[in-house]
């Protein structure tokens, strides 16, 4: 599923990122890597989401979820 169809309160791992190479170094520099769990914490509009990834809350907007592959459950991330 991508990631602009996540739920919020629900617990995902990031399988794939598809986004421009600059930009994909950028979210794997933050700590968005494969297998990386990330929380859903709320939702902006069309696919815009705050999401929390290793600790630290980041606002994601719609180009950048509508190109994120993530499975449902993550385990050991607390809200």
């Amino acid at each position: 599923m991508l990631l602009k169809d996540a739920q919020i309160g629900r617990t995902y791992r990031v399988e794939a990122i598809d986004l421009p190479f600059q930009l994909e170094r950028r979210l794997e520099a933050l700590g968005m890597t494969k297998e990386t769990p990330l929380s859903i914490l709320n939702r902006k509009g069309k696919g815009i989401l705050i999401v929390k990834l290793r600790g630290t809350r980041f606002a994601l907007g719609y180009h950048i979820t509508k190109n994120i592959t993530v499975k449902e459950g993550g385990g050991d991330e607390q809200q």
